[in-house]
């Protein structure tokens, strides 16, 4: 079967200059690219971001993947969470965003996933995208016009999420389908990168490192060099080779478009 993209990727992670322990986890082999930010605390946060990822393993080996496959993955990941609270560990969650490598009629697409507040880009003639939409209190009042972006980045809250998995959350995950391009770049990261580093940071730095593993590496070390508050991780995936249909066939449905991760219901008493 023809691999519908052909892609390189960089990975990098680390504690931050403020935590004891890393609850990041990832996944940046084809054809899946992710990334999930645990919370609840040392071993519950790390279990569940741990648990998510290995139930994302079993899909690796295939050269494409579909909704159903990862909305099948998703439901095993987040039993695996919930079992996490009947040990004890009441507070575990994780968020989970990133991509996969999908097609639609002979061409590559990306199959983007996202809940809680990691982050997946694409960076694609010279512009960086947000594909993903943060579920937290924050992006809500964005929404509403109560909020400001710049405001944003210092507001108190933007650090308390809407959906989970796990934590008491029942929210589901958002999915969209992405045309791919050779030379697209996708960057996943935990909010321990976009809570330090701004847009046209990262946008730049995009710019400049050509290999991916190089450029996920520098963003994490400008998020330490900025603070380093949390738990950082980055994945920065190259379409180097994309299969496309001679009709442009585009079925896809997407329109060119001292912190620490908190489940709302810890903060403000009741998870939605």
């Amino acid at each position: 079967m023809i691999v519908p993209i052909v892609a390189r990727v960089g990975a990098a992670t680390d504690t931050g200059l403020k935590r004891a322990h890393n609850e990041d986890s990832h996944l940046a082999q084809a054809p899946l690219f992710l990334v999930a930010d645990g919370m609840g605390g040392h071993q519950a946060g790390d279990r569940a971001s741990m648990m998510v990822v290995r139930e994302f393993q079993a899909l690796l080996g295939r050269s494409v993947l579909t909704i159903d496959d990862v909305g099948f993955a998703l439901a095993h990941a987040r039993a695996a969470v919930e079992a996490i609270a009947h040990d004890g560990s009441a507070g575990a969650g994780t968020t989970l965003s990133g991509v996969a490598i999908a097609e639609v009629d002979g061409s590559g697409y990306w199959l983007a996933m996202n809940i809680g507040d990691s982050r997946t880009y694409r960076y694609a003639h010279r512009a960086l995208e947000q594909i993903s939409v943060d579920h937290s209190v924050v992006q809500e009042l964005i929404d509403a016009g109560e909020l400001g972006a710049s405001e944003a980045r210092h507001d108190r809250r933007r650090n308390i999420i809407t959906r989970a998995i796990g934590a008491g959350s029942t929210g589901e995950a958002d999915f969209w389908m992405i045309p791919a391009a050779a030379g697209d770049r996708i960057l996943i990261c935990s909010d321990g990168l976009s809570s330090e580093v701004d847009d046209q940071e990262l946008s730049e730095m995009l710019a400049i490192f050509e290999d991916p593993q190089a450029a996920a590496e520098r963003l994490v070390a400008r998020a330490l060099e900025l603070g380093g508050r949390d738990n950082v991780t980055a994945v920065v995936v190259d379409a180097i080779h994309v299969s496309a249909r001679s009709s442009g066939a585009n079925a896809g449905g997407f329109d060119d478009i001292d912190s620490d991760t908190r489940p709302r219901a810890e903060a403000m008493g009741g998870m939605q």
